[in-house]
């Protein structure tokens, strides 16, 4: 089988290479892998500009959907069509950026009916990840006539999705971005509002004039701070990011003095339980052409080149790789 595989001697190589499927990692279920994407954190493994992998040689690759081969899971039927995103894959176990992974069924999710294997890939992680968040929202007590809701990072794989989500249910939503030329972008998703980072990356004051009932923030640092000393009395903030900085340099003015909620958003280890619901709600929520709008479509061997794009900021929206 052909598969990404990172190895570190000297120094890390990233390479094309084809692998016996003897050395597949241990696991009940083979899936012949039709998709996978690449996200900010595989990016950051393959150059090497993140500390994600400890151990190889690795297959990076956090996300996959395709088609169980093998299986002695009970659950999953050789034929069926599954997706996987978190659990460590493509960081502690062999990941999506190959043809075959061998992973254990506790992984798997069903594939809903009306998604293919491609647009769970469209989704993925990131799209996973903004579900979640806009989740933490409404759980927050948020709501669309609560007011307007800010969106950092906003054109990149969980921005986007969130954007498209909080739109078609109802929210407005201020996007902000670092890239001047993704405007039509973000407003063909739905936002009302696009906004330069550089309103919000310098030191504010604790409390600053209420602004936005609630923040999906995907950056961390300065700018999570400055959003925050803007949220609106008993306003939620999901952060699910650190891509900007993970340290956060605000006080607990926000939090006590105007009731704000600072919501957490892990997508790694949600329980397997959970998550066929929460695909449902994308699959339900997502029109059509955000999958048109949202998608960048690459092979297997561009995976190296287009890794370097995304850490010099070149991409925009989700990058779904066709490894078959």
């Amino acid at each position: 089988m052909k598969a990404l595989l990172l190895e570190q001697h000297e120094t890390l190589s990233a390479s094309i290479q084809n692998i016996d499927i003897s050395q597949l990692p241990s696991g009940n279920v083979v899936v012949d892998i039709h998709w996978s994407t690449l996200n900010y954190k595989d990016a950051l493994a393959i150059t090497g500009k993140g500390k994600i992998i400890r151990q190889f040689p690795m297959v990076p690759g956090i996300d996959f959907s395709g088609v169980v081969h093998h299986s002695e899971d009970p659950r999953f039927h050789v034929g069926q069509h599954v997706l996987l995103t978190g659990w460590g894959v493509g960081e502690t176990h062999w990941g999506g950026l190959a043809e075959q992974a061998r992973v254990s069924g506790e992984w798997l999710t069903p594939l809903p009916p009306a998604l293919s294997t491609r647009q769970a890939m469209i989704i993925g992680t990131a799209g996973f990840t903004a579900m979640l968040c806009v989740m933490a929202l409404e759980q927050g007590g948020v709501t669309p006539e609560s007011g307007e809701i800010a969106v950092t990072g906003a054109s990149g794989g969980v921005g986007s999705t969130a954007i498209t989500l909080l739109s078609q249910l109802g929210y407005s939503v201020t996007a902000i971005s670092n890239k001047p030329d993704s405007q039509d972008y973000l407003l063909s998703l739905g936002a009302k509002t696009v906004l330069p980072v550089s309103d919000f990356n310098q030191p504010s004051r604790p409390l600053e004039k209420q602004r936005w009932a609630g923040v999906i923030d995907t950056v961390g640092g300065t700018i999570l701070a400055t959003l925050l000393a803007q949220v609106h009395y008993n306003g939620t903030v999901a952060a699910c990011g650190m891509a900007s900085d993970s340290q956060l340099p605000t006080s607990v003015m926000p939090f006590i003095l105007r009731n704000v909620r600072l919501q957490g958003v892990e997508s790694v280890t949600v329980p397997a339980v959970k998550r066929p619901a929460i695909w449902q709600r994308l699959q339900a929520l997502l029109p059509d052409s955000f999958y048109q709008q949202a998608a960048n479509e690459i092979t297997l061997e561009q995976v190296i080149e287009h890794a370097n794009k995304l850490i010099n900021n070149q991409i925009t929206g989700r990058t779904v790789v066709k490894v078959r």
